[in-house]
């Protein structure tokens, strides 16, 4: 199922008409422990598990052995600012089974929040010192303060 709007077809020329389904998935850290071989992924309600095994070998050039979906119901509660009943968004997972000798890792993002804030620090020293140098050069100038300094 898709909402884009494809253009309605004219005689002549040739048609260039591309299905581009509304499919999803997100790679999520489960909260239970799971096999090394195991990945967890929350994706679209619409998906069926063939649709996610082409979508990972397609795109992600991963070839699945298994996979298991189960389907999230979204929590109901009470409206705090009007006071009527909200129902949350159902979410689909999916535990996707690889190969035994493939283990999946995931990512370790605060290395590379520090080699991120590394390179900020780096960059911002480098600025003041140009600032300062900058300030130090026009201290005989009319109209720049000589006192600010950082």
């Amino acid at each position: 199922m898709s909402t884009r709007w494809y253009p309605i077809y004219q005689k002549g020329g040739p048609q260039l008409r591309v299905f581009l389904p509304n499919f999803w998935m997100k790679l999520v850290r489960p909260v239970l422990e799971q096999p090394p071989n195991v990945v967890q992924f929350a994706c679209s309600m619409e998906m069926t598990r063939f649709d996610m095994k082409n979508y990972l070998e397609k795109i992600y050039n991963v070839k699945p052995v298994h996979i298991r979906t189960r389907i999230a119901l979204g929590k109901t509660r009470k409206d705090p600012g009007k006071g009527y009943i909200v129902k949350d968004d159902d979410v689909k997972y999916a535990y996707v089974t690889l190969h035994k000798q493939e283990i999946f890792e995931f990512p370790d993002v605060c290395q590379m929040q520090k080699a991120g804030l590394e390179d900020y620090e780096k960059s911002l020293k480098q600025a003041k010192e140009g600032f300062n140098d900058y300030l130090d050069r026009n201290k005989q100038r009319p109209g720049i303060p000589g006192w600010f300094t950082i």
